[in-house]
Parts: C-alpha cells; sequence; structure tokens
C-alpha cells in the first residue's frame, strides 16, 4: 500500500466531476486500499478519490471509534434522506478549517463494493453526514460550498497567505 497525495484547495481539480467505475479488478482494490491507508495516516474519517486526482467514484470511510471498519463505495448515490442537522466539518482538502454545515441527519446509499457487488447502506449519525461529504467530492463540490461567498474568500485568502509564508494556518468561520 502506498500514501496518495491530497490535493488542498483551492486546486482546481477538486472541482471535477468524478466519473463511473466501470469493473472491479486489481487496480481498484488498490486504490481503495492506498486511499484508506491516506485517510488513516492524515486522521480523516472519509475520502473521495478525486481528492487524490482520481477521477472515478470511489470513497472510503471509517468513523469508528477504534478505526476497525472501513468501508468502501464504488459509484455510490443517495436515494434517500431524512431528517436535518448542522454538524462541525473539516476536510483534508481543506486543511485546519472547520465550519458548521447542514446536512440530511439520515441517508440510504446505493452503490457497489470494490468487488462490483451491489450494495445498500441506511446510514445516520456522523456516517451519514461523511458519506454526502464524500459524495459532494465526487460531484465537484466541497464543504466550504455551503458557506456563503465572503466567507469562502475570506478562507481562500487565508490559505492561499499560509502556503505562501510555507506553513499551514488554522482557520475557523
Amino acid at each position: 500500500m502506498a500514501e496518495l497525495k491530497i490535493l488542498k484547495f483551492p486546486d482546481r481539480r477538486l472541482r471535477l466531476k468524478a466519473q463511473p467505475v466501470a469493473a472491479a479488478g486489481g487496480r481498484l482494490r488498490r486504490l481503495a486500499d492506498d486511499m484508506l491507508e491516506t485517510m488513516y495516516a492524515a486522521g480523516g474519517v472519509g475520502l473521495a478519490a478525486t481528492q487524490v486526482n482520481v477521477q472515478q467514484r470511489l470513497l472510503v470511510m471509517d468513523v469508528s471509534p477504534e478505526r476497525e471498519s472501513p468501508q468502501c463505495l464504488v459509484n455510490p448515490e443517495i436515494v434517500d434522506a431524512e431528517g436535518e442537522v448542522v454538524s462541525e466539518e473539516g476536510c483534508l482538502s481543506v486543511p485546519e478549517f472547520t465550519a458548521g454545515i447542514s446536512r440530511a441527519e439520515r441517508v440510504t446509499v446505493r452503490g457497489r463494493t470494490v468487488d462490483m457487488e451491489p450494495v445498500e447502506l441506511e446510514l445516520e449519525g456522523l456516517a451519514a453526514i461523511c458519506v454526502q461529504h464524500e459524495i459532494d467530492h465526487l460531484n465537484g463540490k466541497l464543504f466550504i460550498d455551503y458557506l456563503s461567498p465572503l466567507k469562502r474568500r475570506m478562507l481562500r485568502k487565508r490559505l492561499e497567505k499560509s502556503e505562501r509564508a510555507g506553513r499551514p494556518e488554522a482557520a475557523e468561520l
């Protein structure tokens, strides 16, 4: 397995819409394993293939407290959503920044395993929030898109200034 480079906002490749995965195979399984390793190493709970510059509809996540329940979803889609919850979200592609985001409290997701077996999951709580966040990535959307344009501009300037200075800077709006 290998740790992959995570793209950081404002990288334009984060805005690309991922293409459906057509078939299972060793490359897909290796990518999922590498994405899990990358996610764990970065301290995240989810990662979409677009975040590692692979424009395919694959996401990985593990919201378990002991980090022993990894899930991989190929070609995921939300088929039902209920309720609403506002929670503090962060993102491996937008380092050191969190914001309160409104999402569905419960979702039903259909997709496939890395072996291309059909799967349907009913998720709630952090798992529901995570899968919505990662599917947004596959659609070229970031959680900061839910913020006002002014807050996004402020964040962009802060991150660009921090990058020029060669250090990550904590940001909270």
